[in-house]
C-alpha cells in the first residue's frame, strides 16, 4: 500500500506529519464561524488510513475522552498509515448537550448527505468526502441515549470477513450482528467498501471510566490488528472471545409507574425471571417485568419514571447464556480503576 500525500480541506499532509484540521461547517446565524476539528497523524511508514470519530450524536460523550486518551499514547510513534480522529462530529449538538442537530435531525440519519441539503445533510457530506474518502476502515464511537446505559458491545456487520476480523479483535465481550440502518455512517461507509466497527459503552452526558478503558484499547487492537502498531509485548488482562448475540430486543413496561430495577447490567437473565417492578406512586399497584427469553442485559434504563411502552432493558441472545455472563464480568473487573472496587 503507497503512502502518498493525504489532502484534506486542501491541506497536503505527508508522511511522517502530524497535525489538527479545522474542517470549516455553516457558520452561526450569528455570523461566527463554526470549524470540526480533525486530528491526522501519519506514519512514516505505509500501512490502512483509519478514521475514529465520537460525537456524531451530541450528547454522547465517552466518545470524545476516548479519542483525546487515544492521541496521547507513545505507541503512536510507531504508526504505519495514517489515523484520523475526529472527536466531535455533531458541534452543534456537543455544544447545546443534545443528540439532535438544531433542525432536530439525527445526523446518524443523514447519510451520505448533500451539498445542498438540509444542516444536517451537508454535515454529513462534509464528513463523507473530507474524512471517510480519505480512509480504508473506520470506527465510530456511541453511548447509550439519555438515562440509557450499555455494557461495551461492537455492532457490526459479521457477515463481512474482514468487518468480522476487526470486530472480534476489538476485545470487547458482547458483539451484536447488526443489520445496516438507512441514513447511518455505518451504511455509507460499506456502500464504498469501508469496513467500520461501531462501539457502544456508557451513558449519553456521563464519562464511564470501564468504558472508556474499553474503548481506547479496543482500538488499539484493531490497529494492531491492521498492522498499523507493532503486536503487544505485554499479556492481555482479558483474553477471552467475544460472543456474537443471535439477536436482541428491548423489554418494554407493560404499565406506567416507578420502575425498581432488579437486575443490572450484564446479568444473566433466564426466560419469565422478574427483572424489574413498576407500580403507581403509593404501591397499591405492582407489576413485575419479566425477561421474554434467557439472555444477558446489555442495556437498561437508569430513569425509574416509566411510561406504558418505554424501552426499559434490552436482553441480547446467546447459544452459551452462562459463559457469555463470565466473560461479561470477567471484562468488567479487568478494566475497573484499582481505587473502584467490583459494585
Amino acid at each position: 500500500m503507497t503512502q502518498n500525500v493525504l489532502t484534506i480541506n486542501g491541506i497536503a499532509l505527508a508522511p511522517g506529519s502530524r497535525t489538527t484540521i479545522d474542517l470549516p461547517l455553516a457558520p452561526l446565524y450569528t455570523h461566527a464561524p463554526l470549524t470540526m476539528p480533525v486530528h491526522v497523524i501519519r506514519g512514516r511508514k505505509p500501512g490502512p488510513s483509519l478514521f475514529v470519530s465520537a460525537a456524531i450524536h451530541g450528547d454522547e460523550i465517552n466518545g470524545v475522552e476516548i479519542i483525546r486518551r487515544l492521541l496521547r499514547l507513545a505507541v503512536l510513534k510507531r504508526l504505519r498509515g495514517t489515523l484520523i480522529a475526529v472527536p466531535i462530529v455533531n458541534i452543534h449538538g456537543f455544544v447545546s448537550q443534545s443528540r439532535y442537530l438544531p433542525d432536530r435531525r439525527d445526523l446518524n440519519r443523514s447519510f451520505p448527505g448533500s451539498e445542498k441539503g438540509s444542516l444536517a445533510g451537508r454535515l454529513a457530506h462534509v464528513f463523507m468526502n473530507e474524512i471517510v474518502g480519505n480512509c480504508t476502515h473506520g470506527i465510530d464511537l456511541h453511548t447509550g441515549a439519555l438515562h440509557r446505559d450499555n455494557l461495551p458491545q461492537i455492532r457490526a456487520n459479521m457477515d463481512e470477513p474482514e468487518t468480522a476480523a476487526l470486530a472480534n479483535a476489538f476485545g470487547v465481550p458482547v458483539i451484536l450482528n447488526a443489520n445496516l440502518r438507512d441514513g447511518s455512517l455505518r451504511e455509507a461507509a460499506a456502500e464504498n467498501g469501508i469496513p467500520m466497527l461501531l462501539y457502544e459503552g456508557g451513558e449519553a452526558l456521563r464519562f464511564d471510566e470501564v468504558p472508556i478503558r474499553a474503548g481506547v484499547r479496543g482500538i488499539v487492537n484493531v490497529m494492531r490488528a491492521l498492522d498499523m502498531l507493532p503486536a503487544s509485548e505485554k499479556k492481555r488482562r482479558f483474553q477471552r472471545e467475544p460472543v456474537v448475540a443471535r439477536s436482541s430486543s428491548w423489554v418494554r413496561a407493560p404499565i406506567s409507574g416507578i420502575l425498581r430495577r432488579t437486575t443490572r447490567l450484564g446479568s444473566r437473565v433466564r426466560k419469565d425471571q422478574p427483572i424489574g417492578v413498576i407500580s403507581d406512586p403509593f404501591g397499591g399497584v405492582e407489576v413485575e417485568v419479566l425477561a421474554p427469553y434467557s439472555g444477558v442485559v446489555i442495556g437498561c434504563t437508569h430513569l425509574p419514571l416509566a411510561n406504558e411502552g418505554e424501552a426499559l432493558f434490552h436482553v441480547a441472545r446467546f447459544q452459551g447464556v452462562a459463559e457469555v455472563a463470565g466473560t461479561v464480568e470477567a471484562f468488567q473487573k479487568a478494566l475497573l480503576p484499582d481505587d473502584e472496587p467490583p459494585a
